[in-house]
């Protein structure tokens, strides 16, 4: 018996979850956020080229800390036929506020890792200071 053989450029959601180490609850997820459009062969669900170049967007831009609204935002930009000017326009102002946010969130967390070290070390000094007077 033969199967029914698919395009090579179409993916199902296994392929995909393997090729992008992603969850199928996690493309479900995408789909229904409407950020991912797999074409429907009854229940089977085959992802396109586009929706893999999608997903490679989406997962940056998780990482990078980027709300799935701004992310569907910047997706849709690709739309509109302007060679992509206005979205590398978006995109670029929104990462700069990204990367200004993690700084500032790197500096605070730099500042609370120092003062827990200095509290550790006045710690480490009142319990020497503690053994020393319980061994006299």
């Amino acid at each position: 018996m033969t199967r029914p053989t698919r395009p090579q450029d179409l993916l199902t959601i296994r392929e995909m979850c393997e090729a992008f180490d992603v969850t199928p609850r996690t493309l479900r997820f995408y789909e229904q956020k409407e950020l991912l459009f797999p074409l429907r062969d009854g229940q089977k669900r085959l992802f396109t080229r586009r929706d893999r170049g999608r997903l490679k967007l989406i997962l940056r831009g998780k990482r990078f800390g980027f709300a799935l609204e701004e992310i569907r935002q910047l997706l849709d930009l690709y739309d509109r036929g302007d060679q992509q000017e206005e979205q590398l326009k978006r995109t670029y102002d929104i990462a700069r506020e990204r990367l200004a946010q993690m700084e500032r969130q790197r500096d605070e967390l730099n500042e609370a890792i120092a003062e827990l070290r200095g509290q550790l070390e006045w710690g480490a000094e009142v319990i020497a200071s503690f053994r020393r007077a319980a061994a006299e």
